[in-house]
């Protein structure tokens, strides 16, 4: 008997506890149901709202530009975009393109990359052992037809034979695709320099590889070189 009596004790003072507290939790009901409301709503709008967006610096023409022009001051500016839109080999700086030179046409707003420019971005996604090789066409005129990007055949038509009879045409390269065209209101310089005439008139780059690379760079001394504009890459014609 003398046991029952602490235990008999201890179930009455717990009792009273839980009493306590469903009184407790019965008065303040609706307050504890709104801090549990506002509680899952915080963690819905964090659950929903996006993360801060990340921008970078990046460098757009002020103008519309045509190829060929070298870069200054004004030609280009400094833009904030969201970071995910920058496409790789974009330039984010104004010493990027300090006196570089566009190797395509550029419209107000659009972003300068690499692949814009004169130099080893021209042949960024060709096949390995893709050389740039300039060529200077006989015609100059015909430049003017081409822009980048467009496929043609470079055709060398031989100096006459020793009995004057003329040489049948050769084909240098097929299915090369244009890189950069000159004109003769800009000058060159550096590897697309030329010597004497002082523009860069009737000059091509052409992307081309192996065998076809080394016949263009050799031709010029051979004849005079023409090219015939392609569509979609087709078999070359065999006399």
């Amino acid at each position: 008997m003398p046991r029952s009596q602490p235990q008999a004790g201890w179930a009455s003072s717990t009792t009273k506890r839980s009493h306590r507290w469903r009184l407790f939790f019965k008065r303040r009901r609706r307050l504890l149901a709104a801090l549990c409301l506002c509680a899952a709503a915080a963690l819905s709008v964090q659950q929903l709202t996006p993360e801060p967006l990340r921008v970078v610096d990046i460098l757009t023409a002020t103008r519309d530009l045509p190829a060929g022009t070298t870069l200054g001051a004004t030609d280009v500016a400094v833009v904030k975009v969201p970071q995910a839109a920058v496409a790789p080999g974009t330039l984010t700086s104004r010493d990027q393109a300090s006196a570089a030179r566009l190797a395509t046409p550029l419209r107000q707003g659009q972003a300068v990359s690499t692949v814009s420019l004169i130099g080893p971005g021209l042949l960024v996604g060709t096949e390995p052992g893709t050389r740039a090789v300039p060529v200077r066409l006989s015609d100059p005129a015909a430049a003017e037809l081409v822009s980048p990007g467009q496929l043609v055949t470079l055709v060398l038509s031989p100096s006459a034979t020793g009995d004057g009879t003329p040489a049948a045409g050769k084909v240098l390269a097929q299915h090369v695709a244009v890189l950069w065209k000159g004109s003769s209101a800009t000058s060159a310089t550096g590897l697309l320099a030329t010597s004497g005439a002082g523009n860069n008139e009737g000059l091509l780059v052409v992307a081309a590889a192996g065998d076809q690379a080394v016949a263009l760079a050799a031709a010029s001394a051979s004849g005079k070189i023409f090219l015939v504009l392609e569509g979609s890459p087709a078999p070359w014609p065999t006399p």
